[in-house]
């Protein structure tokens, strides 16, 4: 651990409450419905200024999130500091203080297995990124848009794999619930070699190279800060953010989440238009332990 981080983690001080002591040495919040109620392009004034408020007393912060990291601070009107450490591409890229100090990708062999296992899934589409370039390789655009229709209006359209190296994979089927969805993630996760799937949100799949997820990435950040999982607070509301929660002992949901997501979450708070997050990460700041069963 460098003398930067030895002396960040000396400005935390313990946190002692109903018996029970509490540190703070990471804070990483998922962006969509977290942190950034949807259609919102930006998060609020009053998220943006906790994650300033935490930078200042010696906390690393940052977003844990399936969007790559240099989407990102646009979110927080250009603010690279809030996520100068982060947690991105759902757990394959991983960065702290401005540094990528791991970035996982993907294997050519394994995508091309998923294509051909997505033949036996009609309705199913495949869309991949090299970076920020987008393309729809199974499906049509406007299937696509019915789940996100920014990547859909900026996707091109081809027949195979593009030959570069690929940061970013989803899958995506119009028309069905997110049982459905959970099933579709559940027979993937079996017939496709060498990846794993999780279900962002009801027809939408995010695509992963086997063993890597939010939970990886953050134990990753952890040991280059050198602190311990009991030691960082995690905020979600969805099914991907279920192996940070079960990576971390301070896991927390906020009031929208999904059943899943509050059932393994070990803490609750408000909803993300009502910025619990923030009041939350204030009190973190302060050296107050915001959080009761």
């Amino acid at each position: 651990m460098s003398e930067r981080h030895e002396q960040k983690e000396d400005a935390v001080k313990e946190i002692t409450q109903d018996g029970s002591v509490y540190k703070c040495r990471l804070i990483l919040s998922d962006m969509d419905s977290t942190i950034l109620p949807k259609g919102a392009k930006t998060v609020s004034a009053r998220t943006h200024e906790a994650f300033r408020k935490a930078l200042s007393v010696g906390i690393p912060i940052g977003p844990s999130s399936g969007r790559a990291r240099s989407w990102i601070a646009p979110m927080f009107s250009g603010d690279e500091a809030c996520c100068a450490t982060a947690v991105t591409t759902n757990g394959l890229e991983i960065y702290l203080e401005g540094t990528c100090i791991h970035h996982e990708y993907f294997g050519h062999e394994a995508l091309t297995g998923l294509l051909d296992v997505l033949e036996y899934h009609p309705g199913c589409g495949f869309l991949c990124f090299e970076d920020r370039k987008s393309y729809i390789v199974r499906g049509t655009r406007e299937e696509l848009s019915e789940s996100f229709p920014a990547y859909a209006e900026a996707a091109e359209m081809r027949d195979t794999l593009p030959n570069g190296t690929i940061t970013k994979a989803n899958i995506f089927r119009t028309g069905i619930t997110r049982p459905e969805t959970q099933k579709l993630v559940d027979a993937l996760s079996r017939e496709a070699k060498g990846l794993d799937f999780d279900l962002a949100f009801p027809g939408y799949l995010n695509v992963m190279p086997a063993g890597w997820n939010k939970g990886r990435g953050i134990e990753v950040l952890c040991e280059a800060l050198g602190c311990t999982t009991d030691e960082v607070v995690v905020f979600g509301d969805a099914n991907n953010d279920l192996t940070m929660f079960d990576a971390v002992e301070n896991s927390v949901a906020v009031s929208n989440a999904t059943d899943e997501a509050a059932a393994a979450a070990t803490w609750h708070i408000g909803a993300c238009t009502d910025d619990a997050v923030a009041a939350a990460i204030e009190k973190l700041s302060c050296g107050i332990w915001p959080f009761r069963r």
